[in-house]
């Protein structure tokens, strides 16, 4: 039986993720903005130093050892190579919005296809974030271009599949992880070889992608299951609605990216919508 947490270092547990999961959109925005690295070097690399950092998180506990499985590498695959593609062209708080939107909405959504019974009004939250995502990407002067929004997308659906798949796992949380992020430096590599002909590297970029890799993903991630240990599920899905308001606030902050009215009626409709239904959940 293991000790009570103190509520003070779960809090503090909780912000740190918190800051490293929206740290992932800044770095990969600020790589892709500020500096010559293309997208699929980016990958590679943030997918390689995260797999270093949490192979040797995993030695560290005795007994534990590699777990996750091919499937779900392929996911943390999608899910990191679109993040990137899409950052070319996203800003960091529009990205940010719509991965963790469509990651939430995919979930919610899987939920109700396997008959999950939900109350009316969190149907109506449902909706009111589905109406969130559809002022984001409405036409119009300030929205964001379209394949880079549907790359995002695919991201956010393909973050929702590893994250289904993780809950019938073998293996602790974090070992699943290292196993996976292991697993998929290879389709990486492969990814590389094919975008061989755009591949651009300089010092800058590949210091955003080890940190993104190491820190805001393994590090992170390290935290994070920490900080579950103390916090109830609903807890768990209501903090995370702070990772895209604090990924807008860094992209203002680092790459003068401006907050309009759009993205904050977004916000507050999808954010909103979601709490709405992760709150009155049973």
């Amino acid at each position: 039986m293991t000790a009570p947490h103190p509520a003070g270092r779960i809090a503090a547990l909780t912000a740190l993720a918190m800051f490293a999961f929206a740290a992932n959109s800044v770095l990969n925005r600020l790589a892709l903005a500020d500096t010559a690295i293309d997208a699929a070097s980016f990958t590679l690399i943030r997918l390689a130093a995260g797999a270093l950092v949490l192979w040797a998180l995993v030695r560290r506990q005795s007994g534990s050892r590699l777990a996750g499985d091919w499937p779900g590498a392929c996911a943390l695959f999608v899910y990191a190579a679109a993040f990137s593609f899409a950052y070319r062209a996203l800003s960091t708080g529009t990205g940010a919005l719509l991965l963790f939107g469509t990651v939430q909405v995919s979930m919610i959504a899987a939920g109700l296809f396997k008959g999950e019974r939900f109350r009316p009004l969190q149907i109506a939250g449902f909706g009111v974030a589905l109406g969130g995502l559809g002022v984001l990407l409405a036409p119009g002067v300030s929205a964001p271009p379209v394949d880079a929004a549907l790359l995002m997308a695919l991201a956010g659906m393909a973050w929702a599949v590893y994250s289904l798949r993780g809950r019938h796992a073998r293996g602790t949380p974090l070992a699943m992880t290292a196993g996976n992020f292991v697993r998929a430096v290879p389709l990486a590599i492969g990814l590389s070889m094919v975008s061989a002909a755009d591949a651009r590297i300089d010092l800058a970029g590949v210091l955003y992608a080890v940190l993104s890799g190491a820190l805001a993903s393994g590090v992170g991630y390290a935290i994070w299951y920490s900080a579950l240990r103390g916090l109830t599920a609903t807890q768990a899905a209501t903090v995370q609605l702070s990772v895209p308001v604090i990924a807008a606030l860094g992209g203002a902050l680092l790459l003068a990216e401006p907050l309009t009215a759009r993205l904050a009626l977004a916000s507050a409709a999808t954010l909103g919508g979601i709490a709405l239904v992760v709150t009155t959940r049973r």
